[in-house]
């Protein structure tokens, strides 16, 4: 009988001891930002300089990874950035499903129906986008599509201010339209 619980009790006994953790294990393993994360929903961000706003983010969602490096914040659930002209009048929209800002560098990295429009009209397609900004500039390498008034621009690549009133396709593909008085002799 007392074979009969040593029996038992050995194998409780090795079960025990091996469910111990090494602290060090997991502080390592914190200071990596696992399980680090802040969350906030319905969430509204003002970029201004000298007092004046330059651009406005709003997502359903933040999710803030302060010890990734480098940190950064993701906006799920949609994202709408708003970008004001020096007069304060908004000059370009900006709307995605997913968002990566990277406060540190100033790049905020768009992907996912990712929709840029200007005050023209005119509107940029594309899956994913570099928004820089120190440049004020955004940037892709992925194909894109620029619809205006009478045209459609196709291509893959482009860059463009950030009030997105000038661009360039980068490998521009299909026709495009050109006026008499621009096409060199």
């Amino acid at each position: 009988m007392i074979r009969d619980g040593f029996r038992l009790l050995l194998p409780v006994l090795l079960l025990l001891s091996a469910c111990r953790n090494n602290m060090q294990e997991i502080e390592a393993l914190s200071d990596k930002g696992f399980g680090r994360e802040e969350r906030a929903k319905d969430v509204t961000i003002i970029y201004s300089s000298g007092g004046r706003v330059e651009a406005q983010l709003h997502a359903a969602e933040f999710v803030r990874m302060e010890k990734a490096r480098p940190p950064y914040t993701d906006a799920q659930g949609g994202v709408r950035i708003l970008i004001y002209d020096s007069a304060g009048a908004p000059k370009t929209t900006v709307d995605a499903r997913y968002a990566r800002w990277y406060e540190t560098k100033g790049n905020v990295l768009l992907r996912d129906s990712v929709r840029v429009k200007n005050e023209k009209g005119e509107e940029l397609q594309t899956e994913e986008l570099i928004w820089s900004q120190a440049e004020k500039k955004f940037f892709t390498e992925k194909p894109v599509q620029i619809n205006t008034r009478t045209q459609t621009l196709s291509g893959k690549g482009l860059e463009a201010d950030q009030s997105f009133s000038n661009y360039r396709i980068v490998e521009l593909r299909g026709a495009v339209r050109v006026n008499k008085e621009q096409v060199p002799e």
